[in-house]
């Protein structure tokens, strides 16, 4: 059994597609579960959610790491995969990280991200993030995993303490508490549609250079308009 946690947080124009390529993989329904966690979203995520998902409840703790440990501690599959609500799964995806769990001896897995929008900036953007991850995993000088696209066996995920409730970079660190119990792995066919909304609205550079300042305080801010509004 597989658990995918996905935090929420007023998703009612994109959860109905993401939930709907979970429930169109290569793999019988029956074998892993969807858990939405919301943050007591205002509109309609939750109801459109409950059809689609095995579970669906509102957060208890802070920031999206708090609400993929809400959703870990409620599920029941050995493996912890998480994705976000705008997200695309392609058909493969379940399969792969089954694939992968079962050949090899991994604490976690993770994998690159295409953009959802068209565009070629999207594209070059995208590509060069995916470089900077395979770079740093070959190199073992970071493991730029991501969110959206990974996953955990949960009796390790759990052991390491799971994720850190702060602003941004929760997963970057969490893989460095990871890699201490065990191998983390990078599958360069574990493909996710990521969406560029976010840098549609503020920004490319903006929003690189937020997450980045927001990252080398430890995780933690203030709290600019931005990083309120994407880390909530």
């Amino acid at each position: 059994m597989i658990s995918i946690v996905i935090p929420t947080y007023n998703e009612e124009k994109n959860i109905t597609a993401c939930l709907q390529s979970l429930s169109s993989q290569s793999v019988p329904r029956d074998t892993y579960e969807i858990i939405v966690v919301d943050g007591n979203s205002t509109d309609k995520t939750r109801e459109l959610a409950e059809p689609l998902a095995d579970a669906v409840f509102i957060q208890k703790r802070s920031r999206v790491g708090g609400a993929r440990n809400d959703g870990a501690e409620a599920a029941s599959g050995e493996i912890i995969a998480t994705t976000d609500a705008d997200c695309i799964l392609p058909p493969r995806w379940i399969e792969t990280i089954q694939r992968n769990f079962e050949r090899d001896e991994i604490v976690q897995l993770y994998g690159p991200v295409y953009p959802i929008e068209d565009g070629i900036r999207h594209k070059i953007s995208l590509w060069l993030a995916n470089n900077f991850a395979r770079i740093g995993y070959h190199t073992r000088t970071i493991y730029f995993t991501l969110g959206c696209n990974t996953a955990f066996d949960r009796e390790a995920f759990i052991r390491a303490g799971m994720y850190r409730c702060i602003d941004a970079g929760d997963d970057l660190e969490i893989a460095l508490r990871m890699r201490k119990i065990g191998r983390v792995k990078f599958d360069p066919h574990l493909r996710v549609g990521f969406s560029m909304r976010r840098y549609q609205q503020f920004g490319t550079l903006k929003s690189l250079y937020e997450w980045a300042y927001i990252v080398a305080k430890g995780g933690e801010t203030a709290g600019s308009e931005y990083s309120k509004r994407i880390y909530r």
